[in-house]
């Protein structure tokens, strides 16, 4: 090796050696200033605002080793194209996980749910824990832990309980026909008048719904809070019952008559 060569390989590490700790210097910043400019956004989650910063980084260091691979004659066009073909490769093998990871990135910035809301996904109840890019954890009213891929997450119905300004409860009530009807709304608008928590607006409502087999179908239907949703439901059934009961109004259940007709039995041969 000459002189001259040793001179110009001299020269391209030392340029490389700089190109390196200027990207690594600028990769830092870069990732400093998404961090600082998509932390100001409130709707975007803290999890999306750090993969925000770190794919900003790893982009800025790809290209600073790019740049030193064609300090030293290296056709960096043909390495481009073999890492987009891995990428392609690597992206096919993790198609699963990573549609996980798209779905993440959706929940994260349209927020349908937030940690500690109630949520139903796909026929799962429960109050929502954690988001993470490729899972999401919630945990069942029952205690249960569920960790659901954010991929089935994104291709399910949500239904936020916690989103609603307040929640309805239809409360059916069959009474005998042989009850006085207007006494037995008159009970049941009495219960409702008698709760805090069901709300003014909308009004409620207390009718005749239907005629059943056995009874006659009162309709309770009144609004609550979210957050009085289940205690209203379950204290204004056993109020129902119990002023039913106190006024002499029979909740009947399910009767059937059976007629047996005698016929007269067959002389033996």
């Amino acid at each position: 090796m000459t002189a001259d060569q040793l001179i110009d390989l001299g020269l391209n590490v030392v340029a490389a050696i700089a190109i390196l700790v200027v990207g690594w210097v600028v990769a830092g910043w870069v990732e400093r200033l998404v961090r600082s400019a998509t932390q100001r956004n409130d709707k975007l989650d803290a999890t999306l605002v750090s993969v925000f910063a770190r794919v900003a980084r790893w982009a800025v260091i790809v290209f600073t080793l790019i740049a030193v691979l064609d300090r030293f004659g290296v056709q960096t066009t043909s390495l481009v194209a073999l890492l987009g073909a891995a990428g392609l490769a690597v992206g096919l093998a993790l198609q699963g996980a990573l549609s996980n990871v798209a779905a993440g990135v959706m929940i994260l910035g349209l927020r349908p749910f937030r940690i500690g809301d109630a949520v139903d996904i796909g026929g799962t109840v429960g109050a929502v824990e954690d988001v993470g890019l490729f899972v999401t954890k919630m945990r069942t009213f029952e205690g249960v832990p569920v960790f659901m891929p954010n991929g089935r997450i994104w291709g399910n119905e949500i239904k936020n309980f916690s989103r609603a300004e307040r929640r309805r409860i239809d409360l059916t009530v069959g009474v005998g026909y042989g009850d006085d009807l207007d006494r037995a709304l008159a009970a049941l608008t009495a219960v409702v008048a008698a709760e805090p928590r069901i709300l003014a607006e909308p009004e409620p409502l207390v009718k005749v719904n239907g005629l059943g087999d056995s009874a006659v179908d009162l309709l309770v239907r009144v609004w609550t809070l979210p957050a009085d949703f289940l205690a209203t439901q379950m204290d204004l059934t056993k109020a129902v019952k119990q002023r039913l009961d106190a006024e002499g109004i029979s909740i009947p259940f399910p009767q059937r008559d059976v007629h047996v007709i005698a016929t007269e039995p067959t002389a033996a041969n």
